[in-house]
Protein backbone atom coordinates (compact mmCIF):
# COMPACT_ATOMS: atom_id res chain seq x y z
CA UNK A 1 0.00 0.00 0.00
CA UNK A 2 3.03 2.46 0.72
CA UNK A 3 4.46 1.43 -2.68
CA UNK A 4 0.78 2.20 -4.35
CA UNK A 5 1.03 5.88 -2.53
CA UNK A 6 4.27 6.63 -4.23
CA UNK A 7 3.92 5.40 -7.01
CA UNK A 8 1.04 7.57 -7.62
CA UNK A 9 2.03 10.41 -6.27
CA UNK A 10 5.58 10.24 -7.79
CA UNK A 11 3.62 10.01 -11.43
CA UNK A 12 1.73 13.00 -10.42
CA UNK A 13 4.33 15.24 -9.74
CA UNK A 14 6.69 14.53 -12.79
CA UNK A 15 3.83 14.91 -14.79
CA UNK A 16 2.11 17.93 -13.12
CA UNK A 17 5.80 19.29 -13.20
CA UNK A 18 6.79 18.21 -17.03
CA UNK A 19 2.89 19.61 -18.16
CA UNK A 20 3.43 22.69 -16.25
CA UNK A 21 6.93 23.74 -17.79
CA UNK A 22 5.71 23.06 -21.01
CA UNK A 23 2.92 25.45 -20.65
CA UNK A 24 5.24 28.15 -19.61
CA UNK A 25 7.41 28.14 -22.42
CA UNK A 26 5.21 27.25 -24.97
CA UNK A 27 1.63 28.15 -23.64
CA UNK A 28 -1.62 28.20 -26.17
CA UNK A 29 -3.47 30.78 -24.57
CA UNK A 30 -3.40 33.36 -22.30
CA UNK A 31 -4.99 33.55 -19.49
CA UNK A 32 -8.01 36.07 -19.50
CA UNK A 33 -8.17 36.01 -15.84
CA UNK A 34 -4.91 36.04 -12.77
CA UNK A 35 -3.16 33.09 -12.49
CA UNK A 36 -2.52 33.37 -9.27
CA UNK A 37 -6.10 33.43 -8.23
CA UNK A 38 -7.00 30.10 -10.48
CA UNK A 39 -4.16 28.42 -9.30
CA UNK A 40 -5.15 28.87 -5.58
CA UNK A 41 -8.52 27.80 -6.10
CA UNK A 42 -7.76 24.97 -8.33
CA UNK A 43 -4.91 23.66 -6.55
CA UNK A 44 -7.32 23.68 -3.18
CA UNK A 45 -10.18 22.15 -4.50
CA UNK A 46 -7.43 19.32 -5.24
CA UNK A 47 -6.11 19.29 -1.20
CA UNK A 48 -10.17 19.07 -0.61
CA UNK A 49 -10.85 16.28 -2.86
CA UNK A 50 -8.08 14.05 -1.36
CA UNK A 51 -9.20 15.25 2.16
CA UNK A 52 -12.69 13.93 0.88
CA UNK A 53 -11.34 10.61 -0.14
CA UNK A 54 -9.04 9.85 2.14
CA UNK A 55 -12.13 9.99 4.80
CA UNK A 56 -14.11 8.06 2.49
CA UNK A 57 -11.15 5.00 1.75
CA UNK A 58 -8.29 6.13 4.00
CA UNK A 59 -6.14 3.23 2.91
CA UNK A 60 -7.37 3.72 -0.78
CA UNK A 61 -8.91 2.20 -3.62
CA UNK A 62 -6.36 -0.37 -3.78
CA UNK A 63 -7.41 -1.42 -0.15
CA UNK A 64 -10.79 -2.62 -1.67
CA UNK A 65 -9.59 -4.62 -4.38
CA UNK A 66 -7.75 -6.32 -2.26
CA UNK A 67 -10.64 -6.76 0.16
CA UNK A 68 -12.70 -8.24 -3.09
CA UNK A 69 -10.19 -10.56 -3.86
CA UNK A 70 -9.91 -12.06 -0.16
CA UNK A 71 -13.80 -12.22 -0.28
CA UNK A 72 -13.75 -14.09 -3.62
CA UNK A 73 -16.36 -10.81 -5.04
CA UNK A 74 -16.30 -9.84 -8.46
CA UNK A 75 -16.05 -11.63 -11.80
CA UNK A 76 -12.50 -12.25 -12.10
CA UNK A 77 -12.77 -13.63 -8.36
CA UNK A 78 -15.18 -16.57 -10.05
CA UNK A 79 -13.00 -16.96 -13.08
CA UNK A 80 -9.88 -18.99 -13.91
CA UNK A 81 -7.60 -15.91 -15.79
CA UNK A 82 -4.14 -14.63 -15.45
CA UNK A 83 -3.55 -11.08 -14.67
CA UNK A 84 -1.88 -10.88 -18.29
CA UNK A 85 -5.95 -10.66 -19.06
CA UNK A 86 -7.48 -9.76 -16.43
CA UNK A 87 -5.53 -6.74 -15.78
CA UNK A 88 -5.75 -4.51 -19.22
CA UNK A 89 -9.33 -6.14 -19.31
CA UNK A 90 -10.03 -4.16 -16.37
CA UNK A 91 -8.21 -1.11 -17.19
CA UNK A 92 -10.36 -1.11 -20.49
CA UNK A 93 -13.48 -1.35 -18.23
CA UNK A 94 -12.93 1.27 -15.66
CA UNK A 95 -11.70 3.47 -18.75
CA UNK A 96 -15.18 2.95 -20.55
CA UNK A 97 -17.11 3.56 -16.97
CA UNK A 98 -15.80 6.85 -16.70
CA UNK A 99 -16.56 8.06 -19.83
CA UNK A 100 -20.03 7.10 -19.39
CA UNK A 101 -19.83 8.82 -16.06
CA UNK A 102 -18.86 11.92 -17.45
CA UNK A 103 -21.74 11.49 -19.99
CA UNK A 104 -24.00 11.40 -17.05
CA UNK A 105 -22.82 13.78 -15.13
CA UNK A 106 -23.86 16.09 -18.06
CA UNK A 107 -27.16 14.45 -18.39
CA UNK A 108 -28.05 14.85 -14.54
CA UNK A 109 -29.15 18.47 -13.74
CA UNK A 110 -28.35 17.62 -10.18
CA UNK A 111 -25.06 16.29 -10.65
CA UNK A 112 -24.57 18.82 -13.34
CA UNK A 113 -24.66 21.14 -10.95
CA UNK A 114 -21.47 19.96 -9.04
CA UNK A 115 -19.68 19.08 -12.49
CA UNK A 116 -20.19 22.37 -13.79
CA UNK A 117 -17.08 23.41 -10.87
CA UNK A 118 -15.11 22.22 -13.66
CA UNK A 119 -16.35 23.57 -16.81
CA UNK A 120 -16.37 27.47 -15.32
CA UNK A 121 -12.42 27.39 -15.62
CA UNK A 122 -12.24 30.08 -17.89
CA UNK A 123 -8.84 29.24 -18.87
CA UNK A 124 -7.59 25.31 -19.67
CA UNK A 125 -4.10 24.81 -17.91
CA UNK A 126 -2.70 21.46 -16.11
CA UNK A 127 -4.26 22.81 -12.61
CA UNK A 128 -8.25 22.10 -15.12
CA UNK A 129 -7.40 18.85 -15.05
CA UNK A 130 -7.90 19.15 -10.90
CA UNK A 131 -10.19 21.40 -10.50
CA UNK A 132 -13.37 18.84 -9.32
CA UNK A 133 -15.93 19.83 -6.38
CA UNK A 134 -15.11 17.37 -3.58
CA UNK A 135 -18.59 16.39 -3.86
CA UNK A 136 -17.78 15.07 -7.04
CA UNK A 137 -14.24 13.48 -6.41
CA UNK A 138 -16.94 11.36 -3.39
CA UNK A 139 -19.47 10.77 -5.86
CA UNK A 140 -16.84 9.27 -8.28
CA UNK A 141 -15.30 7.43 -5.72
CA UNK A 142 -18.67 5.75 -4.78
CA UNK A 143 -19.05 4.65 -8.54
CA UNK A 144 -15.45 2.80 -8.81
CA UNK A 145 -15.81 1.63 -5.69
CA UNK A 146 -19.08 -0.38 -6.54
CA UNK A 147 -17.00 -1.24 -9.72
CA UNK A 148 -14.30 -2.68 -8.52
CA UNK A 149 -16.68 -4.73 -6.60
CA UNK A 150 -18.93 -5.47 -9.62
CA UNK A 151 -15.11 -7.05 -11.98
CA UNK A 152 -12.78 -7.45 -8.66
CA UNK A 153 -10.16 -5.45 -10.38
CA UNK A 154 -6.52 -6.62 -9.47
CA UNK A 155 -5.03 -4.97 -7.27
CA UNK A 156 -2.50 -3.86 -10.07
CA UNK A 157 -5.14 -2.99 -12.76
CA UNK A 158 -6.63 -0.25 -10.02
CA UNK A 159 -3.11 0.92 -9.29
CA UNK A 160 -2.41 1.72 -13.49
CA UNK A 161 -6.38 3.45 -13.69
CA UNK A 162 -5.60 5.25 -11.09
CA UNK A 163 -2.06 6.41 -12.38
CA UNK A 164 -3.77 6.64 -16.01
CA UNK A 165 -6.60 8.79 -14.91
CA UNK A 166 -4.62 11.41 -13.08
CA UNK A 167 -2.03 11.65 -15.62
CA UNK A 168 -4.30 12.14 -18.22
CA UNK A 169 -6.26 14.56 -17.19
CA UNK A 170 -3.08 16.80 -16.39
CA UNK A 171 -1.97 16.24 -19.95
CA UNK A 172 -4.89 16.69 -22.06
CA UNK A 173 -5.85 19.57 -20.07
CA UNK A 174 -2.82 21.79 -20.39
CA UNK A 175 -2.20 24.65 -22.20
CA UNK A 176 -0.28 23.49 -25.29
CA UNK A 177 -0.55 22.88 -28.30
CA UNK A 178 0.75 19.72 -30.53
CA UNK A 179 1.40 19.87 -33.91
CA UNK A 180 -1.24 19.35 -36.06
CA UNK A 181 -0.04 16.26 -37.74
CA UNK A 182 1.03 14.62 -34.14
CA UNK A 183 -2.31 15.65 -32.47
CA UNK A 184 -4.46 13.41 -35.60
CA UNK A 185 -2.13 10.46 -34.87
CA UNK A 186 -2.44 10.67 -31.27
CA UNK A 187 -6.04 11.32 -31.36
CA UNK A 188 -6.75 8.16 -32.98
CA UNK A 189 -5.75 6.47 -29.66
CA UNK A 190 -5.58 8.66 -26.80
CA UNK A 191 -7.17 12.35 -26.10
CA UNK A 192 -5.11 15.41 -27.22
CA UNK A 193 -5.49 18.71 -25.54
CA UNK A 194 -7.12 20.12 -29.24
CA UNK A 195 -9.77 17.46 -28.73
CA UNK A 196 -10.58 18.15 -25.15
CA UNK A 197 -10.38 21.74 -25.82
CA UNK A 198 -13.61 21.28 -27.80
CA UNK A 199 -15.29 19.51 -24.19
CA UNK A 200 -15.04 23.09 -22.81
CA UNK A 201 -16.38 25.31 -25.43
CA UNK A 202 -19.12 27.41 -24.04
CA UNK A 203 -21.38 26.22 -27.63
CA UNK A 204 -23.18 23.66 -25.91
CA UNK A 205 -23.16 20.47 -28.33
CA UNK A 206 -19.61 20.90 -28.15
CA UNK A 207 -19.46 20.55 -24.41
CA UNK A 208 -21.61 17.85 -24.67
CA UNK A 209 -18.96 16.00 -26.81
CA UNK A 210 -15.26 14.04 -26.47
CA UNK A 211 -16.09 13.07 -23.33
CA UNK A 212 -13.37 10.56 -23.08
CA UNK A 213 -10.55 11.38 -20.59
CA UNK A 214 -7.87 8.34 -21.84
CA UNK A 215 -8.70 6.58 -24.96
CA UNK A 216 -10.32 8.16 -27.68
CA UNK A 217 -12.31 5.33 -29.32
CA UNK A 218 -15.33 5.19 -26.34
CA UNK A 219 -16.50 8.65 -28.09
CA UNK A 220 -15.91 7.71 -31.52
CA UNK A 221 -17.92 3.86 -30.40
CA UNK A 222 -20.45 5.73 -28.58
CA UNK A 223 -21.19 8.80 -30.93
CA UNK A 224 -20.34 11.22 -29.29
CA UNK A 225 -16.90 12.42 -31.09
CA UNK A 226 -16.16 15.57 -32.68
CA UNK A 227 -13.18 15.93 -34.30
CA UNK A 228 -12.95 19.96 -34.85
CA UNK A 229 -15.00 22.81 -33.18
CA UNK A 230 -17.32 25.17 -35.48
CA UNK A 231 -15.12 27.94 -35.14
CA UNK A 232 -11.72 26.14 -34.87
CA UNK A 233 -9.31 25.48 -32.05
CA UNK A 234 -8.53 29.20 -32.09
CA UNK A 235 -11.76 29.89 -32.40
CA UNK A 236 -13.08 27.97 -29.10
CA UNK A 237 -14.48 30.04 -26.28
CA UNK A 238 -13.47 28.49 -22.95
CA UNK A 239 -16.00 27.83 -19.70
CA UNK A 240 -19.39 28.14 -19.69
CA UNK A 241 -21.69 31.23 -20.64
CA UNK A 242 -23.21 32.06 -17.42
CA UNK A 243 -19.68 32.80 -15.65
CA UNK A 244 -18.16 34.29 -18.56
CA UNK A 245 -17.85 37.58 -16.79
CA UNK A 246 -18.55 36.50 -13.58
CA UNK A 247 -15.45 36.62 -10.68
CA UNK A 248 -16.97 34.00 -8.99
CA UNK A 249 -15.27 31.33 -11.60
CA UNK A 250 -11.79 31.75 -9.96
CA UNK A 251 -12.86 32.11 -6.31
CA UNK A 252 -12.37 29.16 -4.30
CA UNK A 253 -15.72 30.03 -1.37
CA UNK A 254 -17.92 30.71 -4.74
CA UNK A 255 -16.54 27.11 -6.22
CA UNK A 256 -17.61 25.05 -3.32
CA UNK A 257 -20.77 26.83 -3.30
CA UNK A 258 -21.20 26.63 -6.45
CA UNK A 259 -23.80 23.21 -6.67
CA UNK A 260 -26.16 25.00 -4.68
CA UNK A 261 -26.43 28.09 -6.16
CA UNK A 262 -28.61 28.35 -9.51
CA UNK A 263 -26.90 31.27 -10.75
CA UNK A 264 -24.08 33.20 -10.63
CA UNK A 265 -23.70 35.44 -7.85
Amino acid sequence: MINETWIRLGVFFVVLAVMMLWEFFRPNRLSPVSTGKRWFSNFSLVLLGSLVAKLMIPTGLAAIAIYAQHNQIGLWNHLSVSLWVSVPASVLLFDCLIYWQHRLFHRVPMIWRIHRVHHADPHLDASTGLRFHPLEIALSLIIKIAAVFLIGAPVLAILTFEVLLNAMAIFNHSNIKLPLKLDKLLRTCIVTQAMHRIHHSQVVHETDSNFGFNLSIWDRLFGSYIEEAANGDEGIKLGLKEYAGAQTNTQLKALLLMPFRQKPN
